[in-house]
């Protein structure tokens, strides 16, 4: 199981889920281009010093990111119509995020096998990116017996 982060522009929210996939024994995909240099401090606060202990791999562009896929390809999507507690998960799927300021266009959408999404309430617009990831990836791990114990 994998965490990719689709051109991410907050540094806080990518150091949030680099904690997560450390924390967690999850590998994070960073696809380029950020908003942000990733050596930011803005994004080794929100990562403290869980950073090093990440199994990260950066790739210079979608197609690259794409090219290196071992599984299914799981975008978390405000316009899902599957809820992530309905999915059958993979150990060798990958969750994708997308921007916090504009989510993934439209190849990308399409390229995904599977796009789930986090019921809310009707009058709300959407969570926090890293707060999506860290609800699917844990139900993701528990279904899969891949929480660490």
């Amino acid at each position: 199981m994998r965490l990719a982060l689709f051109e991410p522009d907050i540094p806080q929210n990518a150091g949030a889920m680099i904690r997560l996939g450390a924390c967690l024994g999850v590998g994070i995909d960073i696809i380029e281009p950020c908003g942000f240099l990733l050596d930011d401090r803005r994004l080794r606060r929100a990562g403290m010093d869980y950073l090093d202990l990440a199994e990260m791999r950066r790739h210079p562009s979608w197609q690259s990111f794409r090219s290196t896929l071992p599984g299914r390809l799981v975008l978390l999507t405000t316009t899902g119509k599957t809820r992530y507690t309905d999915f059958a998960f993979d150990s060798s799927d990958t969750l994708l995020v997308g921007r916090e300021s504009g989510g993934v266009p439209a190849d990308v959408h399409q390229a995904a096998d599977a796009r789930l999404v986090v019921p809310m309430r009707p009058d709300v617009r959407s969570l926090n990116v890293a707060l999506a990831a860290a609800i699917v990836l844990a139900e993701a791990l528990r279904q899969t017996g891949s929480l660490p114990a």
